[in-house]
């Protein structure tokens, strides 16, 4: 029996010696040889039959604490506390209480550990640090300030002042005092012992704040740190990602998450950042995204049921369905996501989007949609999630939310359910009155109700004022600002349908939103394509294409601006050899990254400028390819072509 007990000291002396990590003997000893959970389950077997030593149970918490066994690591330490109240150790008491109270942090038990710590002397640096880490936890911020003040006055060492004044300028930035927060963690940089905890928070707090320039010097400073392990290595990756985003250099976010990946292959973290940042910055690469989050599904457990849902994510930016694979596509992958991870509500609204994708890809097909229906199920469910999550996600969660009932909405809709979809709205409303975002939600229902009844007419100046009142009440909504200019533009009111999106342009640029900056200058380039289509005279519609395709390639190289420029040249100048070149560039690529759909519109084109030409030889060359990608609708509408002009 004494055996077990001094094995188990060996142990936990060991892993309190951090000095020794990347020693040969370290990796043997502990990590190879599997010491912590050998000599955890000794010390259980041996609690089990001498429940009266302190120190085991004391030894047996601090080995739970390490394999993330909080429950029982409470349990062992209560029943140490319990034992010493009993002796005349004051000092075994205080070291245990205070193991007590950090484990009581680490299950959550916030005020329980506030009061378990103040039952010590709180003379050690521990102790201290402790309580202030509890006052935080607990939301009492002055209390947990004036705690680490006095930890920091009884550091003895650069390191241990270091990580207090980053903790207290944590808690500055927390009440509003930005200039306090940079002024401790400057104060951090000056020591003779530096960490890199202080220059990853001033980096975080530039990026938070959208101050570049501080960001990448504290980012600069980081790497000049050496090279790191760990997840040290995904933190400097994520504030790079995140640095480069905020300069506007968007391709370089997945350039740098892929370099991350490649010079750490074996980190599951790295992957699951590539393949969440992917479909965000980088949608054209969502194949590579969804292979990403696959391969952080089978390095491990803990990052594979987060990478899941990012893998669907990116199936779903890539528009993979079960019409085109059975087995792999965004409706089977998310829900073995939500198999996974039950209580995370953003994996129930990922799934929602999965099965509104497979409805729109019935729709377009011609066949019935076999999930509908799902709506309001699927946005209770999110609802009851998002009550659950923690207080610091619950900004985010209700955004997701509003997401949702905007998704069930539109699902509605598609599917022709008006009455449903302005009685969800209503219900709605009920419970959250004036509710801006539901108030549009309604608003658009109604709209759409009353384009149906009045058989498409131009509807009155009066209802046309009440939808933009409705977009006002929203106005750091971009899909408000869309559908207000998909209104105008089915009204007729081109003009104003420009305008629309050109105040979401503003709006996504002001926010940083980079996915958001692309879509409204493609529905502009669109709208804009619409006039130079039927042919309206002037040059106006033709240069606000050519402006707002210009900008789109100058945030990446997205297809769908190409085929846009490559129409505008057919529309112009339809047997140029230039039009020729520029539709012959999206049907001909070897990538898989075009979008199916590019492909096919401007092969239709490309067929009608060949036939045109008569160029029978490069006709037959197109024809070929339509074969090899099983293209029925351009034979189809070769023969249609061919008849008609013999």
């Amino acid at each position: 029996m004494e055996g077990v007990k001094g094995y188990a000291y060996w142990v936990c002396s060991t892993l309190l010696d951090k000095s020794n990590r990347d020693t040969e003997l370290y990796r043997y000893n502990i990590v190879q040889m599997n010491a912590i959970s050998a000599a955890q389950v000794a010390l259980s077997k041996y609690t089990e039959r001498i429940q009266s030593d302190p120190e085991a149970f004391i030894m047996l918490g601090y080995l739970n604490e390490h394999l993330q066994l909080k429950r029982q690591a409470l349990q062992a330490y209560q029943r140490a506390v319990e034992l010493l109240q009993s002796t005349s150790s004051t000092e075994e008491l205080a070291f245990a209480v205070g193991s007590y109270g950090r484990a009581l942090c680490t299950s959550g038990q916030w005020e329980e550990a506030v009061h378990a710590y103040k039952s010590t002397p709180l003379q050690e640096l521990s102790d201290l640090a402790g309580v202030a880490l509890a006052y935080c936890r607990a939301g009492l911020i002055p209390e947990s300030i004036s705690a680490y003040e006095r930890a920091l006055a009884v550091a003895s060492s650069e390191k241990e002042k270091a990580y207090i004044l980053t903790a207290l300028a944590l808690l500055q930035h927390r009440q509003g005092n930005l200039d306090s927060a940079k002024t401790l963690l400057f104060k951090c940089s000056m020591l003779k012992e530096p960490i890199s905890e202080s220059l990853l928070c001033l980096c975080a707090l530039g990026l938070v704040h959208g101050d570049a320039t501080l960001a990448a010097a504290a980012l600069t400073e980081l790497l000049k740190q050496g090279s790191a392990s760990g997840n040290v290595v995904e933190q400097r990756c994520l504030l790079t990602c995140t640095l480069l985003a905020l300069q506007g250099n968007y391709s370089a976010v997945q350039r740098e998450a892929s370099r991350a990946v490649h010079s750490n292959p074996g980190n599951p973290s790295l992957w699951a950042l590539l393949s969440r940042v992917v479909p965000q910055y980088y949608p054209r690469k969502a194949n590579g995204g969804a292979m990403a989050g696959h391969v952080a599904c089978l390095s491990s457990m803990t990052q594979g049921k987060r990478a899941l849902l990012y893998s669907g994510v990116n199936q779903l930016a890539s528009g993979r369905h079960s019409g085109e694979d059975r087995h792999r596509n965004a409706l089977k992958t998310l829900q073995r996501a939500v198999l996974l991870c039950p209580d995370d509500p953003a994996a129930w609204a990922g799934l929602m989007a999965a099965c509104h994708t497979e409805n729109t890809s019935c729709y377009l097909s011609g066949s019935a949609p076999c999930r509908q229906g799902m709506e309001k199920i699927l946005m209770s469910v999110v609802s009851e999630k998002v009550r659950s999550v923690e207080e610091i996600e619950r900004p985010l969660a209700q955004t997701l939310e509003g997401w949702v009932l905007q998704q069930a909405v539109t699902g509605l809709v598609l599917g022709g359910q008006l009455e449903e979809a302005e009685a969800l709205c209503s219900q709605v409303l009920n419970v959250s009155p004036e509710h801006p975002a539901v108030m549009l939600a309604l608003r658009q229902v109604q709209f759409q109700r009353l384009l149906v009844a009045s058989g498409g007419t131009v509807l009155p100046d009066s209802v046309m004022e009440q939808l933009n009142n409705t977009v006002m009440m929203n106005p750091t909504n971009l899909g408000a600002w869309h559908w207000l200019a998909e209104v105008y533009r089915s009204q007729g009111l081109l003009v104003q349908a420009v305008m629309a999106y050109r105040q979401s342009l503003q709006l996504a640029s002001q926010l940083g939103l980079h996915s958001s900056q692309v879509a409204s200058l493609l529905r502009l380039a669109l709208l804009a394509l619409g006039p130079c289509m039927a042919n309206v005279p002037g040059n106006d519609w033709k240069d606000l294409v050519l402006e707002a395709t210009t900008e789109v390639l100058k945030l990446g190289s997205f297809p769908m601006a190409l085929l846009f420029q490559a129409l505008l040249q057919y529309v112009t100048k339809m047997a140029a050899r230039e039009t020729r070149r520029l539709l012959e560039r999206l049907v001909y690529v070897s990538s898989q990254d075009f979008p199916v759909t590019v492909v096919q519109v401007a092969s239709w084109y490309l067929l009608r400028h060949l036939h045109a030409k008569n160029d029978d030889e490069l006709i037959n060359v197109l024809l070929e390819q339509a074969k090899m990608n099983r293209d029925q609708r351009l034979l189809k509408f070769h023969s249609l072509l061919t008849s008609s002009s013999s």
